[in-house]
């Protein structure tokens, strides 16, 4: 009886967490990826509540390195749909993780004409149907650990679909070899661990009031509270 218990509770255990993945695997991805990310990095989280508990939402963030996804998607209190360049979205080996987790591929003009009008189209169905999506705004990894100028990717979101916006400022990944530091991204060794991250979100924007600069301005503000804990200099 001892023995059978000993390989019956780890079958029952196994098929209950096989259950929990069929019927929310989304879900089941998210808390693995926040469990993951800690065991990477120390990370400092700070306004998760801005994020709307009901409803459609932009969360906009600077981007540092391959992994921001998995961090702000970790952070996040309700699952996130996001933006990504379609090359990395039909990647033989993660395209699958990708198109579970719901991102959403979208690929330059002069490569696919109509493939932002198309990426556009399914952002606006995720918002129309209370979801929340997570964009870039300057379409690509930083080359200097600074901020690039917003692109124009978030007043076409607007413009067809006015939902709040929640600011978000990352950092502590630049340098690893996620990011462009020394090098290209993926193209170095790994030379640090639990290394400080700290993700601040701030009070959500109104669409009205959600133009470029505005959010990019409050990007940076965030982004520089970030550092400063990154760095030591943070006072709570």
């Amino acid at each position: 009886m001892t023995a059978q218990l000993a390989w019956g509770l780890p079958a029952l255990a196994a098929l209950a967490a096989l259950g929990w993945w069929l019927r929310s695997p989304r879900r089941v991805l998210r808390r693995l990826v926040f469990l993951v990310i800690h065991l990477l990095y120390r990370l400092r989280f700070r306004g998760r509540r801005h994020i709307p508990a009901h409803g459609p939402a932009l969360v906009v963030c600077n981007h540092v390195s391959f992994v921001d996804a998995l961090v702000v998607g970790g952070a996040s209190p309700r699952p996130l749909r996001f933006l990504m360049d379609r090359p990395i979205y039909e990647s033989p080996w993660l395209h699958w993780l990708f198109k579970l987790v719901g991102a959403i591929p979208v690929d330059s003009e002069r490569r696919d004409p109509g493939g932002l009008r198309r990426a556009l189209d399914q952002v606006s169905q995720a918002l129309c149907a209370g979801e929340v999506v997570m964009l870039f705004p300057e379409g690509r990894l930083t080359t200097d650990g600074e901020i690039q100028r917003f692109r124009r990717g978030l007043d076409l979101i607007l413009s067809r679909d006015p939902v709040p916006v929640v600011p978000a400022g990352l950092a502590g990944l630049w340098g690893s070899w996620t990011s462009h530091c020394g090098g290209r991204a993926l193209t170095k060794p790994p030379r640090r661990f639990r290394a400080r991250v700290a993700l601040y979100f701030g009070a959500p924007l109104a669409p009205a009031e959600a133009d470029r600069e505005r959010v990019e301005a409050r990007v940076r503000a965030l982004k520089g509270e970030a550092d400063d804990w990154v760095a030591g200099r943070a006072s709570r």
